[in-house]
């Protein structure tokens, strides 16, 4: 039975493929743990998907899946997610720059009773303007509306219980915030100092262009935190402000038809504003109720796991 199964999203890393396996297979052996490594092809364009092919003929550890084009980390996780075994999942990127030495950390930190161990790289080897700075102020961020305290959000190299990663979907930029969505299951998260090592060989997938994309989904991410269990809070808020904002309307629209001051045309206006501020309220109420239905009917077991079976059948 498989007990590690560590996933690395791939995408245009050809000369990096073969030292990844290298590295994985001589940390693995040291473990003596069953596992099992699976490298996500994400859509990658140079010779990758012939080298991934050629590492799983070579090696039986090695499961290879390929996604048809480019669709993302977090979509190349959430694959790996699905077919891996192990009760144990261990997520790194394939570049290098994460070092599977650590391993042994993570694992060991897990053992102290944790769900999610976080690396921390704490000797980032990075530009400093360009990755450095922006990882800082994104990590601040996303710290202070999670409410999960890391050092490092940004780090692929984590490790996860197999409970936590079943109860979850990724999409958008949303992989690097599982530490935030596992604590929706009350997970108990650590943090470990690991290696970073300078890129040697490829080019970096990281841009400015992704900033949009993060900002959205930590906004969903906000969103969901605060009303994942009862959504009609939300929509029930903005229903009060459609509301309010109706009820000025309308007081504003009498004041002046008893002062008979205003024109036929501003009166409709408001008369307008009025009715669909009002049926926008009430759209938010009946969205907040199917939503708190979804969550209701939805599976939502209570998450529990075994401490201790001593005792058991006496």
């Amino acid at each position: 039975m498989i007990e590690l199964s560590i996933v690395v999203p791939i995408y245009n890393e050809e000369g990096n493929i073969w030292p990844l396996h290298a590295r994985v297979a001589a940390v693995m052996e040291q473990i003596r743990r069953p596992w099992e490594l699976i490298l996500v092809d994400d859509g990658s364009r140079d010779r990758s998907p012939e080298i991934l092919e050629q590492v799983a003929a070579a090696d039986a550890h090695v499961r290879v899946v390929r996604l048809r084009r480019n669709f993302g980390q977090s979509a190349a996780l959430a694959a790996g997610f699905q077919v891996a075994r192990g009760r144990i999942i261990i997520t790194m990127d394939g570049d290098l720059q994460n070092d599977p030495a650590d391993i042994p950390l993570l694992l060991r930190k897990l053992d102290e009773g944790y769900d999610v161990v976080s690396g921390w790289r704490r000797h980032r080897k990075d530009k400093l303007i360009i990755r450095k700075v922006p990882s800082w102020l994104a990590n601040r961020l996303i710290c202070s509306v999670t409410g999960v305290k890391l050092h490092d959000t940004g780090c692929a190299l984590k490790a996860y219980r197999r409970e936590i990663i079943d109860r979850m979907r990724l999409y958008g930029e949303l992989h690097r915030f599982i530490p935030a969505l596992s604590r929706i299951e009350e997970a108990r998260i650590a943090e470990v100092p690991v290696r970073h090592h300078p890129r040697v060989s490829g080019k970096s997938k990281y841009n400015m262009t992704r900033t949009y994309k993060v900002i959205m989904d930590l906004l969903t991410l906000s969103l969901l935190l605060k009303y994942e269990r009862n959504p009609l809070h939300f929509f029930g808020r903005v229903a009060v402000l459609c509301g309010v904002g109706g009820a000025a309307a309308a007081g504003v629209m009498i004041a002046k038809l008893v002062r008979e001051s205003g024109d036929a045309a501003g009166l409709n206006i408001l008369a307008s504003l009025v009715f669909l501020l009002f049926a926008a309220g009430m759209q938010f109420i009946l969205l907040g109720l199917v939503g708190k239905l979804i969550v209701a009917l939805g599976d939502r077991s209570v998450p529990f796991r075994v401490v201790s079976r001593r005792g058991a059948g006496a």
